[in-house]
């Protein structure tokens, strides 16, 4: 069962990531007196999410697991398959066992192309070496582990206006055709969540004026943080069942 503050909970780690990038740009503001780069530290700030990443840290440890198997600082890298190792932004080890790994990562204009497209290729090379390297027995005796994604979007004009696609020889499939970058991000972790490349993914909107609230928007059930939430503590909840008291 969730808890019942989940939703406001929810609320505080946006509020976190719209305070941590305002504050991300007033810092690189006035120490390089460039607007620009400030807002380019902005859409590259790690920290932005960490308030969600503690948020499901929390979560976990709730659910009975002990803190000291919940890893999202230093070094966390696990091995990968075509390259040696890939640092996750939160991972679960029990006795030695690979529980759960989980990316939390963000978007911010003006500029969404060419993010958008390396998030893609991100995502899905992630998964695709976690998956190959579980299959050459990197993380035995581990189960096979739960795999998550989460991601915070700014909702802004140039996120919301449709997307013109190339076609110089193939047609692409219909349902990017006029899409905007949001509605492409729904794609993309809907496709990643029923290709099983993860077990669960969450996506939010939110905007840098009403997100100061810790106002957000989900496009749908199957990218809620609700269900996002669920599926990982249900995992969590069965490996802590096992632990010895």
């Amino acid at each position: 069962m969730l808890p019942p503050t989940l939703d406001q909970r929810v609320r505080d780690a946006v509020k976190f990531f719209w305070a941590t990038r305002t504050d991300q740009v007033q810092r690189q503001g006035s120490a390089s007196g460039m607007k620009d780069h400030g807002s380019r530290a902005a859409v590259t700030g790690g920290a932005q999410m960490d308030g969600f990443v503690r948020f499901v840290r929390d979560l976990l440890c709730e659910s009975g697991l002990p803190l000291g198997a919940i890893h999202h600082q230093g070094r966390i890298e696990i091995p990968g398959w075509y390259r040696s190792e890939k640092k996750w932004d939160l991972l679960v080890i029990v006795e030695g066992r690979l529980v759960a790994a989980i990316e939390f990562k963000s978007q911010i204009g003006p500029s969404f192309g060419n993010n958008f497209n390396n998030r893609t290729e991100e995502a899905i090379g992630s998964a695709a070496d976690l998956w190959a390297a579980y299959r050459e027995g990197a993380f035995k005796p581990s189960a096979r582990p739960w795999l998550g994604y989460l991601m915070m979007l700014e909702d802004c004009s140039a996120s919301t206006k449709p997307v013109r696609s190339c076609e110089p020889f193939f047609r692409i499939f219909p349902e990017f055709i006029g899409s905007s970058y949001k509605k492409r991000y729904e794609i993309l972790l809907t496709k990643l969540v029923r290709e099983r490349l993860y077990d669960a993914a969450c996506l939010m909107f939110s905007n840098s004026e009403i997100g100061q609230q810790g106002i957000y928007q989900e496009p749908s059930q199957e990218l809620s943080f609700q269900n996002f939430a669920a599926s990982l503590l249900g995992r969590a909840r069965a490996i802590g069942g096992m632990l010895p008291v």
